[in-house]
């Protein structure tokens, strides 16, 4: 049997419009509701006001970036334990150690399976082992 996601709300920070409707209609396949924002800012507004279940975020977002964005989101309790995921175009190592650092839960570099992301939002969620 399939699992769906119903009830479980993503917060998804992307500024490419093609890549956040591919990843909204992935999402939206398992039955999760989606959220999508382009900029920072509001990601940071939606986050603390809505209070999502997992949060996908681009690294390179305007105004606030995405680590930011995660920064913030750690350094707050209430929202410290909302599982996040880069997606970034950002490849380097050192890139992906600051945001882990920061409290990444997961980074993925684009370009990116978009079969990929879902799996990896799906194992946060059920706390299921990375393979």
């Amino acid at each position: 049997m399939q699992k769906t996601f119903q009830g479980r709300r993503v917060l998804v920070a992307e500024d490419d419009d093609l890549i956040a409707d591919l990843i909204g209609h992935k999402l939206r396949l398992k039955k999760f509701e989606v959220e999508i924002v382009a900029d920072g800012a509001e990601a940071w507004e939606r986050i603390r006001t809505g209070r999502p279940h997992v949060v996908i975020l681009d690294g390179m977002l305007p105004g606030l970036d995405g680590l930011e964005v995660l920064r913030r989101m750690r350094e707050d309790p209430t929202l410290a334990t909302i599982p996040v995921v880069m997606l970034t175009a950002r490849r380097r190592g050192q890139d992906i150690v600051n945001a882990l650092a920061l409290g990444a839960s997961d980074y993925l570099v684009k370009p990116f399976m978009p079969e990929e992301l879902l799996a990896r939002v799906e194992r946060l969620l059920t706390g299921a082992p990375s393979s």
